[in-house]
């Protein structure tokens, strides 16, 4: 059994079923696979649907689903990781977004889980694994 933790882009793609991600997740979690998010990206999500033209629709829509998700949160000990990979990009000369460090910390603190992305901004952290499950 692995654990994935989709990034605000898979989640949106998975609750309001775009780009094959609810289908992915679907499978995953069939084969007895955890899937969940971290509450910094249930943030990210909460705050990109507070700019949507259809605000409140897109509300009901997550709150329906938001159960589909572990929640799992940011923790003393994924405060620690952060600071370390904060730290280990800084001495590289890579800077990325405070969520995106929050996530890829939460997911090493939870055992390796993978997290599920379309976009590039996590590659390159180390011992972090990253899936697209995203089709064009």
């Amino acid at each position: 059994m692995s654990r994935y933790l989709l990034d605000t882009n898979a989640v949106a793609g998975c609750v309001f079923r775009r780009r094959g991600v609810f289908d992915r997740v679907q499978t995953a979690r069939l084969a007895g696979h955890r899937i969940g998010t971290g509450i910094p990206v249930l943030a990210g999500v909460f705050a990109g649907i507070e700019y949507s033209a259809t605000r409140d629709a897109n509300l009901v829509v997550v709150n329906r689903n938001v159960g589909l998700f572990r929640l799992w949160p940011f923790t003393p000990d994924a405060a620690r990781e952060y600071g370390r990979l904060y730290a280990t990009l800084r001495q590289r000369g890579r800077t990325i977004q405070t969520v995106d460090l929050m996530i890829a910390a939460i997911a090493l603190t939870l055992g390796g889980c993978t997290v599920v992305t379309s976009d590039s901004d996590l590659s390159g952290i180390p011992r972090l694994k990253v899936e697209n499950w995203a089709t064009s």
